[in-house]
């Protein structure tokens, strides 16, 4: 109810006014829209062609069009006979419409609206006869870019529909004009075409897929990377607390017993230089993650197998080592995987099995190199088993180099026993002297400390 003495506006001059307002909307719009083109048309050409939801290369597209207008253009030159007519004008206008309905008025093209523009263009040639004739080729150019928009259920009846009109066109002789194998190379032709749009969503399809198939290769590397990284800081990590709690260890008996100020402070002064040396692999290794160039510094190797058994020798731990005298044949990722493992269970021995003995040997013969570690369990104090990642880890060095590990009790104590071959194993191959490891040794099981 209205105001007294304001007159209340009718429903449809409300209607009215809102679509005036919507018209005016558009048309300023597709004014802007036709300033933008003018000022920067290939820029905005290709930015717009970016922005529709086919997703094919602009340059693809375009193509297209150019080989559209041109067939388009050649099929109403050669009805120059018909001039003035305006039929074969009124025709290119339709084939070429799709373009300037998007640039200009914003309107999105559609397969099927692309599909009756063609149609409705083949339909005007048609009226005006002549042979031979490029305008079928408007329908075939239609129906390859239907087929590469839309699915089958589109594009299969669409393309039935192209085909049906060349069909009716013939019936009335205004397409073969007495040429009986004309209507069939021209639905063929129309079935190539649209078998051609087929391909090239079927070639996109596979593409989106294999970047799929790409995502996950690469989020698969990042995670093996990670857990290399994870890894090596593990092994660093647990070697050096090992070794710097048993020099603390012995600065502290000496301090509560002897009173031995100079020993304490030679245990110290090794913890101290552990503690360092083990700063800098964590920051070698975490550098691995940062994406810009680093010197690189080299991998220890089995070779230094030896200084790693002495920093556990110096730290107190009773060790033993016995080495294969020549270690040339053993390569770089081998000796690197071999350093690690024995690396992990000697700090495995210092964490869970204080005051054993423990011994290390290596050996190599043509086909593999082989570590043993074994260690005494004192006072009859079984095996402490924990839910880390020590024993996994070296399980999955061994396995990335075609090698295997076992680890269990063995001969009144403990042994982790690894064979990895020199060579890359082929199929089929085994590593003969693993055989001879697991007679009489622990059973081939996986357990974390």
């Amino acid at each position: 109810m209205g105001v007294i003495g304001v007159p209340t506006p009718a429903p449809e001059s409300s209607s009215v006014a809102r679509a005036f307002r919507r018209v005016a909307l558009g048309l300023r719009r597709s004014g802007d829209r036709v300033a933008e083109f003018a000022r920067q048309p290939v820029t905005v050409f290709q930015r717009r062609v970016e922005e529709l939801p086919f997703d094919y290369p602009p340059s693809v597209i375009f193509v297209v069009d150019i080989a559209v207008c041109l067939v388009a253009i050649a099929a109403a030159v050669q009805r120059h006979s018909y001039f003035p007519t305006a039929l074969p004008i009124l025709a290119v206008l339709l084939t070429t419409a799709f373009g300037p309905m998007y640039a200009f008025l914003g309107v999105m093209p559609r397969p099927v609206t692309l599909a009756l523009l063609a149609m409705g263009a083949e339909a005007l040639f048609l009226l005006q006869p002549i042979s031979p004739d490029f305008a079928p080729f408007v329908l075939v150019a239609a129906a390859g870019e239907v087929a590469a928009l839309t699915g089958l259920r589109v594009s299969v009846p669409i393309t039935a529909a192209m085909m049906l009109e060349l069909v009716l066109f013939d019936m009335y002789g205004h397409l073969s004009e007495g040429l009986p194998t004309y209507l069939i190379t021209v639905l063929v032709t129309v079935a190539f075409g649209w078998m051609a749009g087929l391909l090239l969503q079927y070639q996109r399809r596979f593409l989106y897929q294999e970047r799929g198939y790409q995502d996950v290769r690469a989020a698969q590397a990042a995670d093996e990377e990670r857990r290399r990284i994870a890894r090596e800081v593990h092994d660093v990590i647990a070697h050096s607390l090992s070794i710097t709690l048993l020099h603390l260890t012995a600065a502290r008996h000496a301090l509560q017993t002897d009173r031995e100020v100079d020993e304490a402070v030679d245990s110290l002064t090794e913890a101290e230089k552990l503690g360092r040396q083990a700063m800098a692999d964590i920051r070698r290794t975490v550098g691995l993650l940062d994406a810009r160039p680093s010197k690189h510094q080299p991998e220890p190797g089995v070779e230094d197998i030896a200084s790693l058994v002495g920093d556990f020798a110096r730290a107190g731990l009773e060790v033993r080592y016995v080495c294969a005298e020549d270690l040339r044949a053993v390569t770089p990722a081998v000796g690197l995987a071999l350093y690690r493992i024995g690396q992990e269970s000697l700090a495995n021995v210092v964490k869970h099995a204080p005051g054993a003995a423990a011994s290390i040997r290596v050996a190599v013969d043509s086909a593999s190199a082989i570590l043993t570690v074994h260690n005494t369990l004192p006072g009859g104090l079984p095996a402490q088993r924990g839910t880390g990642m020590g024993v996994s880890g070296m399980v999955q060095r061994a396995e990335l180099l075609g090698g295997r590990m076992i680890a269990g009790p063995c001969d009144g104590g403990w042994s982790v026993r690894v064979a990895i071959p020199l060579a890359p194993a082929r199929a089929g191959f085994a590593c003969t002297p693993w055989a001879g490891m697991s007679h009489g040794g622990p059973s081939p099981i996986r357990e974390s400390w």
